[in-house]
């Protein structure tokens, strides 16, 4: 589906096709088309309407491309990804955008799910200086938008870590949860993978490395990057975070596997002496008998083994064992 904007004589709107004599910046307007989900028909939009080049048109098709910022001859070609997070359906999840990014248009492409995209688009029509600002303000409208929505996104991702914690350290800890801190692990680690690079991407347009960026555009885009760094200094701490509850897991689980060692070992040692007194005295041997018959006899060994189990526990106890 595509939607077009344009922007002229102070006002905007949507308009179902593109007069080429609008791509001049001397014509004065300025051109949004927003290509969401493209067909093979759609991306005639890009190679023959706007003429860009095979490359970027050909990047711009394919499901999935790295973050990356290039020049071409007369617009700027940048792919920043939009972050989302389920965890209930594969955790973090990336929907790239790519943006063409000329003196007088803007060409936006993605899979259709971005939201940041359909917020600004809904508000065109209501607001005329969205366009009304030229094409990289509008640029940067969407790409704050969308770094400004990482965070929600990461703060969830807490959540899910914050309940990891509470199962580590209850008193009953599930089967399954070295696999969630194993899944968390897997998560940060994806975060970081599409954060690093949007974070050099955005460094880029920050640093007047291209002429079509004016300065005024580079302090906002100062800004985002400000943005972009803390969510990777935010990624690098909850990857730490996860390595010390993973430590923190195996240590309370050796902890607990002592403590069950520990009261098998004390019943053992209990055990071993009054294994030998029944033993000793259940051989089929001639022994000694104790005053007062068989009788007498059987309640010996039960109050010598009695003594016995007593002292031991003392002794434990006086050790500091049990």
């Amino acid at each position: 589906m595509t939607t077009i904007f344009a922007h002229r004589n102070g006002r905007t709107e949507q308009v179902t096709s593109i007069d080429r004599t609008w791509l001049d910046p001397a014509a004065g307007v300025v051109l949004w088309v927003d290509i969401a989900a493209p067909s093979v028909p759609e991306s005639l939009i890009l190679s023959d309407t706007f003429g860009f080049h095979p490359l970027s048109v050909e990047d711009a098709m394919s499901a999935l491309q790295f973050p990356k910022v290039e020049p071409y001859d007369g617009y700027l070609y940048v792919v920043l990804h939009e972050l989302a997070y389920d965890k209930d359906d594969a955790g973090f999840k990336t929907h790239d955008i790519d943006f063409f990014l000329g003196r007088s248009f803007l060409v936006t492409v993605h899979d259709g799910t971005s939201r940041s995209i359909s917020e600004i688009r809904d508000h065109c029509p209501r607001n005329h200086n969205i366009l009304g600002d030229g094409p990289v303000a509008l640029f940067h409208r969407i790409v704050d938008l969308m770094i400004d929505r990482y965070l929600p996104e990461v703060d969830e991702f807490a959540e899910w870590m914050d309940e990891i914690e509470d199962q580590v350290f209850s008193s009953t800890i599930a089967s399954d949860v070295v696999r969630d801190i194993l899944d968390l692990k897997r998560q940060v680690s994806a975060l970081r993978r599409i954060a690093i690079p949007q974070r050099d991407v955005i460094g880029r347009l920050a640093r007047r490395e291209f002429t079509d960026i004016s300065s005024e555009m580079t302090y906002r885009f100062r800004d985002v990057y400000d943005h972009i760094v803390r969510l990777n200094d935010e990624a690098m701490m909850l990857q730490d975070r996860i390595t010390s509850v993973l430590e923190a897991h195996l240590s309370n689980v050796s902890n607990r596997l002592n403590e069950v060692m520990k009261v098998l070992t004390v019943v053992s040692t209990v055990f071993m002496p009054l294994t030998l007194l029944s033993g000793v005295w259940g051989m089929n041997v001639p022994l000694p008998h104790f005053p007062g018959g068989e009788a007498v006899q059987f309640w010996w060994v039960i109050g010598i083994m009695m003594t016995l189990t007593a002292g031991m526990l003392t002794l434990l106890r006086v050790k500091r064992w049990i």
